[in-house]
């Protein structure tokens, strides 16, 4: 189902690229060959630690939490650019990693106008947003209920702690300053 050319031009920008949206551990492993990332910014959703995770940052005993795009607000991020011809895969690989088969929906895919900080242009971008509607959504979590998950949180990708500051380390070198994440990183326990 992902490899219809037909939704090509649904996909593709204007000037007939792919933009990609990434706000969390897409910046710092996007796992797809891209030919560029301009600083971006997309209105109307933030970065939220506002999804469980069963499997990648935690277990169904002890679930992490990633993050998602969540409603409200704007979010400070990088877009990729991929190749026309690169499209389809890269959106095949996106969505088998954000949306992996039979497991729970948590991501829907959207096309979503966003601004390129570098240039001002604005450009359609594919982005992962959380889905409120699923089991493992949980809003808005207090801050140290969100660290102590965070804290105690290991799945097949790793420690939970380890997404949340290598996330916030790759925002800083950006010079992207989220105090959402920066007050649950405060709240860590020492390891």
């Amino acid at each position: 189902m992902h490899h219809h050319i037909a939704e090509r031009h649904d996909i593709l920008d204007a000037d007939g690229h792919l933009y990609v949206f990434a706000y969390g551990s897409l910046i710092w492993r996007p796992g797809f060959v891209h030919a560029a990332a301009h600083p971006a910014l997309l209105r109307g959703f933030h970065r939220r630690f506002c999804l469980w995770s069963h499997r990648y940052r935690g277990t169904p005993e002890r679930p992490g939490l990633v993050l998602g795009l969540d409603r409200g607000g704007a979010c400070r991020g990088l877009a990729f650019r991929v190749a026309a011809t690169e499209a389809a895969e890269v959106l095949a690989y996106l969505d088998d990693r954000e949306l992996p088969d039979g497991a729970e929906q948590v991501y829907f895919r959207r096309m979503l106008p966003l601004r390129l900080l570098d240039s001002g242009r604005m450009v359609r971008a594919a982005a992962y947003v959380a889905n409120r509607g699923c089991r493992l959504y949980v809003g808005r979590l207090p801050p140290d209920r969100a660290a102590a998950a965070i804290a105690a949180g290991h799945g097949q990708m790793g420690p939970n702690r380890d997404y949340l500051l290598n996330t916030l380390r790759h925002l800083n070198q950006m010079g992207v300053r989220d105090a959402g994440l920066d007050r649950i990183a405060a709240l860590l326990p020492a390891e």
